[in-house]
């Protein structure tokens, strides 16, 4: 995560091409920053993305690029809604879906994901990439505020009342179960061992508890690459391409990093080399990322048909 200062504005990402997209399909003609809009949070594409950029002329706009595949996004994105929601305006949030949007993933140059950046007045700033707890984005979130002003976009947004009325009529989400609701806060406050424990609790009364089967794997895998150094990690695993552990951090961190193929293949690769006596617990890392990433991602069917002619 990057502290955020004035300084910040520089164009490190190349949003050239689609600034110049006219914002409006009628006419042809950029349109101007809107005085009303549905919701503060959007999802942004290849082609709006211009209208994005003029709204960032009167709000800073926060840019969440994210995917289905990704873990720690679905542990980032609430967050980062849940705080946009409570600045009443003064920020918008546009969730890009990267495999839908090659254009904004390769604008933004998303090597990894979660990656969240922020826009004022058209002009990129970094904010922060993975998932980090809610109280960090909050002091990011008041570091861009901040920016935003000494920078002259200080707006407020006016959410449309006809959609805000659509939105309260809309029944409430269900409530948490309680253990449930225990591993969110553990996992609001970083306290990734606690909220392992709750996720283990709940699957110990009901083990077929897949939502809690699939909040222990993200966590794991959060509290797994707390603290891990990328090019430390990679440096160890290229000197002991056998070092089951020295393997599983490069892996863990690529797949935390939105690089599942490379964890995949990196894994599988071990899984090869090694002596059968050895293999276990290598499967057993791979069936646990299998179930992070979904059964019916293309990269997981791939993977496990590598898997099982390496079995059998």
């Amino acid at each position: 995560m990057n502290d955020i200062s004035p300084a910040a504005l520089r164009g490190a990402v190349d949003l050239s091409s689609l600034r110049n997209r006219p914002a409006a399909p009628a006419g042809g003609a950029p349109a101007a920053a809107p005085q009303a809009i549905a919701d503060v949070v959007v999802d942004a594409t290849d082609e709006t993305f211009g209208q994005i950029l003029e709204i960032s002329r009167t709000v800073p706009v926060v840019v969440d690029l994210w995917a289905e595949w990704c873990g720690p996004c679905k542990q980032l994105s609430p967050i980062i809604e849940k705080v946009t929601r409570e600045l009443g305006g003064r920020v918008l949030l546009a969730k890009v879906d990267v495999d839908a949007n090659p254009q904004l993933a390769q604008s933004f140059r998303a090597q990894s994901i979660p990656m969240v950046v922020a826009l004022i007045a058209g002009q990129p700033v970094p904010m922060f990439t993975g998932a980090v707890p809610e109280q960090q984005v909050r002091e990011v979130f008041a570091q861009l505020l901040q920016v935003a002003a000494q920078n002259g976009v200080a707006g407020t947004l006016a959410v449309d009342g006809a959609a805000s009325g659509e939105a309260a009529d809309e029944p409430s989400e269900p409530e948490l179960p309680p253990l449930h609701a225990e591993a969110f806060a553990a996992i609001e406050q970083g306290d990734y061992a606690a909220a392992i424990r709750a996720y283990e609790k709940a699957l110990a009364e009901n083990p077929r508890d897949e939502d809690a089967i699939a909040g222990l794997g993200q966590v794991r895998l959060l509290d797994r690459v707390q603290g891990l150094d990328l090019q430390s990690a990679r440096a160890a695993a290229a000197e002991n391409p056998l070092d089951v552990a020295a393997q599983f951090d490069v892996a863990d961190l690529d797949l935390a990093g939105g690089h599942v193929e490379d964890a995949f293949a990196r894994l599988l690769d071990l899984f090869a080399q090694l002596p059968s006596a050895e293999r276990a617990p290598v499967r057993e890392r791979l069936v646990e990322l299998f179930g992070l990433i979904g059964a019916a991602d293309p990269r997981v069917i791939s993977a496990r048909n590598r898997l099982s002619s390496l079995l059998f």
